[in-house]
């Protein structure tokens, strides 16, 4: 017999639009059913660390208010990763966390990575996980879609339209640096949707030669501009990392791509001027646009419901049309999703002329 009493809810990895609507609606489903919800902040350091951060959220305190309309997490987030060396030492302060805040149940909001670490810390607990998806970057498996994806390509189209403008202006290349890491999604979706003329994307090897043979194919139709949208996961044309930066734990830190290629195009051909716009942060920002704050309705609510049933280590997703629910080990096993290079998104890119690489 299910006898669910407290539960939590995190938020963890990097933020984007549609987290505040995310907890709003599983504090609004746990009400009805009369549970207590916990938010925790900081992510899973409001849990293993002391004092625990957490504060009780209740549709009046905190749907009834404008915060499920923001973008951002009103509990924080955490995001620079966990030595792997640490995770059994973590486990177990995350294990009398959960004890001495009494949680029979945790909500994560998260992308593919706090889903691995948040599943692998709950195994020497009783807790209950259910986890939600969210990313810009939509590689989370098995999921077509994770909350705050198309908010991040609405700001990255609405973006490269702008530039578009400014380009035809002064006879120039518009080179556009979004985010995405290692999975080309982001950039696929938004340069369809603003008609670019190039778009690269870690999943697909391309050239330089290859970008100017497109930017000549333009110049000779008579246009003056250009618009190429670029993935921050891409690396040089040898197959370099252009930043060397790493992050707390050692992974790489994106970013550069987008001066690279302007520098080694501009050698090579000059009937356009280039210019790089990184479009950094303020793609995770913005008003959720209105599927964000569906799937996040819909997602808070599943989770609920989900645990209710007694359902253990799953992962809310969106299918076909429909919500359900995979195995959260299934989900850790199938890791980053990436852009399937034969798929309808790529294959719409080729038929409209688009360079999207050697492929």
């Amino acid at each position: 017999m299910n006898q669910i009493k407290r539960i939590g809810v995190l938020t963890s990895g990097g933020d984007c639009a549609g987290l505040n609507a995310i907890i709003s609606a599983v504090v609004e489903a746990a009400e009805k059913k009369g549970w207590e919800v916990y938010g925790i902040n900081d992510g899973t350091e409001g849990i293993t660390e002391k004092p625990h951060r957490y504060e009780v959220l209740t549709v009046k305190n905190f749907s009834d208010t404008p915060w499920p309309r923001l973008s951002g997490s009103y509990l924080g987030s955490l995001n620079k990763g966990l030595r792997i060396e640490s995770l059994e030492d973590v486990s177990k302060r995350f294990a009398i966390g959960v004890k001495e805040l009494g949680l029979d149940a945790i909500v994560v909001i998260g992308g593919d990575g706090s889903m691995n670490i948040v599943s692998n810390m709950s195994k020497g607990s009783l807790v209950k996980i259910v986890g939600i998806p969210k990313t810009i970057d939509n590689d989370t498996p098995i999921t077509e879609f994770s909350v705050g994806f198309q908010t991040a390509v609405q700001y990255c189209t609405t973006s490269i339209d702008s530039l578009e403008l400014t380009a035809r202006s002064h006879n120039r290349a518009m080179i556009t640096e979004v985010m995405g890491r290692d999975a080309g999604h982001l950039a696929l979706h938004s340069a369809l949707a603003g008609k670019a003329d190039v778009c690269l994307i870690p999943e697909i090897p391309y050239t330089i030669d290859g970008i100017i043979k497109k930017l000549k194919e333009i110049k000779a139709r008579g246009r003056n501009h250009a618009v190429i949208v670029v993935s921050e996961g891409i690396r040089t044309e040898n197959g370099d990392m252009v930043s060397s930066n790493k992050n707390m734990v050692g992974e790489a830190v994106y970013g550069g791509i987008g001066q690279y290629l302007c520098s080694e195009i501009s050698k090579r051909y000059n009937d356009f001027q280039f210019r790089v716009t990184t479009l950094g942060h303020l793609q995770r920002s913005g008003v959720p646009v209105a599927f964000d704050r569906l799937l996040a309705a819909t997602f808070g609510a599943k989770a609920v419901e989900l645990l209710a049933a007694g359902e253990d280590n799953k992962m809310v997703i969106w299918k076909d049309g429909e919500v359900s629910a995979a195995s959260l080990p299934e989900v850790v096993k199938a890791g980053t999703t990436l852009v399937d290079t034969e798929g309808k998104y790529v294959k719409a890119a080729k038929d409209l002329g688009m360079y999207i690489g050697e492929i």
